[in-house]
């Protein structure tokens, strides 16, 4: 079968696209191309140019010259979390495809902007919650809908730090500081704008180290949990409680939710043992099915589902599936690819979708604010 390539174009060379993005095209360069990238450091833009096998390839810092090139039918925003927003929409306005790393958002009003800008143009919107495009993420869907009623649930992202994965990735990615004063404040600016709408005008929440520091963390790690955790089980009615984290001492999280009939337990955070523990178990009363996710930052990892069952004589039965060695985001670019070459390919992870992890976020900042005080 012979395929054509799709031609991308990056915004923003930091960790992620060094580590996980540029490599992933790389080992995908039967139907990738990376033509574009973009970024305010020279020295990050030469980097990742060493990194990709196209002599053509261009390098730019101005974000709207990439999307309005013809050279690029993929824009895939993985530039800072407060600029996710207006990248998107200037893509969306050239009607380019758009794959946005998560948050796609930091607050509702800018979630809905793209919801609009979206409608106005050809293009379309995936977000980047490679989690759920696992194998064994999708056959536990099955799993559980075959489970016979739901009892519990729990959901855990316990992380280590990521500079011993990164390390380990065989990557080699680099940090640069040579951007200009003007684009540090440009970047503060807007990071405290964002903030400010997401938690002061749509939560009647006050800005300050602690409510900023959780919400970054929930629109970070915990929206691959979260968004996983819809996918499961759907949208939880309200949060029991929930214990949100300091700008100072230990970075943990915890809620629970409310679903019909049972409840969830979600807890999240890091420390500085080198581990990755990330799972999401789904309780019935005869079968438990349980994904087990490793760090992606260490390519080839698998994710696998195990499922304890009784059995029809009575004895137990466990079962550890791994589907493939294929990691998340190998999986993810797949899926993206089907997506531009075939317009009536349904998208999971839209902007809709994700919609619908912000106000789980606002859900759980507002309980835990208010228990707080």
């Amino acid at each position: 079968m012979v395929f054509r390539k799709v031609k991308v174009g990056i915004i923003g060379c930091g960790e992620v696209s060094q580590v996980i993005h540029i490599p992933n095209f790389q080992h995908l360069s039967d139907i990738f191309t990376v033509t574009y990238l973009c970024d305010i450091s020279a020295m990050a833009l030469e980097h990742c140019k060493g990194k990709i096998s196209n002599p053509h390839l261009q390098t730019t810092k101005n974000a709207e010259e990439l999307c309005q090139s013809q050279d690029v039918e993929v824009v895939l925003v993985a530039s800072n979390d407060a600029y996710h927003v207006p990248h998107t929409l200037l893509a969306l306005k050239y009607n380019k495809f758009v794959f946005c790393e998560k948050p796609m958002a930091l607050s509702l009003k800018d979630a809905e902007a793209v919801l609009e800008a979206e409608k106005l143009s050809s293009g379309r919107v995936m977000v980047g919650y490679m989690r759920r495009y696992a194998g064994a993420f999708v056959d536990a869907i099955n799993e559980i809908g075959g489970i016979g009623g739901v009892t519990h649930a729990t959901v855990r992202d316990i992380l280590g730090p990521n500079s011993c994965f990164i390390a380990q990735s065989g990557t080699f990615p680099k940090k640069f500081s040579d951007h200009n004063e003007n684009d540090a404040v440009e970047l503060a600016t807007m990071t405290s704008q964002a903030l400010e709408q997401a938690l002061s005008v749509e939560l009647g929440i006050p800005v300050n180290p602690t409510t900023a520091n959780m919400w970054k963390h929930l629109s970070g790690l915990a929206s691959h949990d979260l968004s996983a955790m819809r996918e499961c089980l759907g949208v939880p009615n309200r949060v029991l409680g929930a214990s949100i984290c300091s700008d100072t001492g230990p970075q943990f999280w915890s809620a629970l939710f409310k679903y019909p009939g049972f409840a969830v337990s979600y807890e999240s955070g890091w420390d500085e043992i080198p581990r990755f523990d990330a799972s999401i178990e789904v309780f019935g009363r005869t079968k438990t099915v349980k994904i087990c996710y490793d760090t992606p930052y260490v390519k080839g990892l698998p994710t696998t589902m195990v499922v304890r069952q009784l059995g029809p004589n009575g004895e137990y039965i466990e079962s550890t599936v791994r589907k493939t060695y294929e990691d998340p985001f190998t999986l993810e670019m797949k899926e993206l690819y089907e997506a531009v070459v075939n317009e009536n390919k349904i998208i999971k992870t839209t902007a809709t979708d994700a919609v619908a992890d912000i106000k789980i976020f606002q859900m759980i900042m507002k309980t835990g604010y208010e228990q707080s005080l």
